[in-house]
Order: structure tokens, then sequence, then C-alpha cells
């Protein structure tokens, strides 16, 4: 059965516009029900439109309190019934509610190898701690910050005059395949979570 799935995005979606190509591909067996913003401004929400997706504004600056935004966004993601929740780009960190709701339905793209480098400008935190590989995480989201169970992850090389923009854009590439992999999987039922590892069927 072709899944449904509704990404949330907050700023340029270029990860969007890869899940778009890769449904576009016939790669994904899933139909992009929705995009769910938080930004009415966001760049996403243009790539949406040239794609025929609906788009779901939840503005936050609309709302006087972060639990009723939160509870917007829920009802939003309720309104559309999604089989997957997929953050590309989601700038916020969600509350329990909406993360018990889609637990084991709710997948993450970070760019860093996690469990390192968690958080905000993950791609400054490498180059700050020296090291030589750096690269993407796709996991499913839990309650702790970055700290769902790994789906899969994809490496670059870090050069020694790299800055935080040339890192940040080689890792992107890898986000742009690694993302709809991951979702291609889930699409296709071949994941399981046992604990903290996720399991692949081949």
């Amino acid at each position: 059965m072709t899944k449904r799935i509704v990404v949330v995005a907050s700023g340029r979606g270029s990860n969007f516009q890869a899940i778009i190509g890769a449904l576009q591909r016939g790669n994904i067996p899933a139909e992009c029900v929705a995009l769910v913003t938080d930004n009415p401004k966001a760049y996403a929400i243009e790539r949406a439109e040239a794609a025929n997706i609906p788009v779901v504004v939840v503005d936050y600056g609309s709302f006087a309190t972060r639990e009723l935004y939160e509870q917007a966004l829920l009802a939003a993601l309720h309104e559309v019934r999604p089989d997957l929740v997929i953050l590309a780009g989601y700038m916020r960190i969600l509350g329990s509610a909406i993360v018990r709701e889609y637990a084991g339905k709710m997948v993450n793209i970070h760019p860093a190898l996690l469990p390192s480098f968690t958080g905000l400008h993950a791609q400054r935190q490498a180059l700050e701690q020296g090291v030589k590989l750096a690269g993407c995480t796709v996991h499913f989201v839990d309650e702790s910050l970055d700290g769902g169970p790994i789906i899969l992850q994809r490496c670059v090389r870090v050069m020694d005059d790299d800055d935080e923009d040339t890192l940040a854009n080689r890792i992107l590439i890898q986000e742009h395949l690694a993302l709809p992999e991951a979702v291609r999987l889930f699409c296709e039922d071949r994941l399981s979570i046992e604990g903290r590892k996720v399991r692949t069927r081949m």
C-alpha cells in the first residue's frame, strides 16, 4: 500500500526537494500529502507549490505560547493523516506530545555522524574538534535531542582547508541521498526498531 508522507520544514527545503525528486522518479512508494511549515516565508513553500503538494502553514509567530503552537501543529498533522512524518530542516525541538504520537513514524536528518555533535552548528562543532570524517544521519525521532535510533549515515572527509560552509555544502550533497533512501526503506516496510538499533530487512 502506498504510504502517506508529510514533510515538515522551516527554510529553503533542499532536502524536501530531494524527496520530491525521488517521488517523481518513482523511487519511493509514497504520496507526499502535505508540506507543513512553521514559517510562512519558507522557500520550501514554493517548492511544494511547484510540485502540486498541499501546504499547511502553522505560523509559530502567531501563537502566544509554544504549547498553543504545538497543539495546532499536532492538529494539522492529524488532519493530513501521515504514515510517516519527515523533519527536513525543521528548526524547532518538538514537544513530547507530538513525538509520542508519532513514535516510530517520524524521522529527522541531522548534519553530523550522531551521536557526535547534536544540536545546532554541527559542522562547526566537527571542525572545532578536528575530526577527520563528518557526515549526516537519518534517525527516528524520540524525546532526546538528535538521539533517536539511527537508520543510516553517510560520510564525507574533512579537508584541511574546510570552513563551516564548505563542509556543510559537502555534507548536504550526502543528505540529499540519505534522506530519500531512508524514506524509501520505511515506505517499503523494511525497517524495524529493536531497542537502540534499526534493522533493515533485505
